[in-house]
């Protein structure tokens, strides 16, 4: 069974850091792309910060600057390290990524569970 574990979420006053991260396991082949999505209370979810397999980035603007996706190919981790961090940004942070389990497999998206961070003085 394929899953994804995140970890790291919390309560952090606002202009502090936190560190997510999230680790896939299971049988799996290849990981492509690799994001953390985030849902705030009464809005939809919406995406934070995306990386590919090579490395390649992007964020939403209004993390840009604050807010950094890593990843770790032999851990099949990816890290979103978060500064400056603003009430705005309190929500369930998911991540999310494009896996085939074999060679013969299409590519599928596959959620963790959710980590709760909390910005709040």
């Amino acid at each position: 069974q394929v899953q994804l574990i995140e970890s790291g979420g919390g309560l952090v006053q606002p202009g502090g850091s936190l560190r997510l991260s999230c680790q896939a396991s299971g049988s799996i082949f290849s990981i492509n792309d690799m994001a953390w999505y985030r849902q705030a209370p009464g809005k939809q979810r919406e995406l934070v910060a995306a990386i590919t397999r090579d490395g390649d980035t992007n964020y939403d603007d209004s993390v840009k600057g604050r807010f950094t996706i890593s990843r770790d190919n032999t851990k099949k981790t990816i890290y979103l390290q978060m500064n400056s961090v603003k009430p705005e940004d309190t929500a369930v942070y998911y991540c999310h990524a494009k896996l085939r389990t074999s060679i013969r497999s299409a590519v599928f998206p596959i959620w963790g569970q959710g980590t709760q961070v909390t910005a709040s003085s």
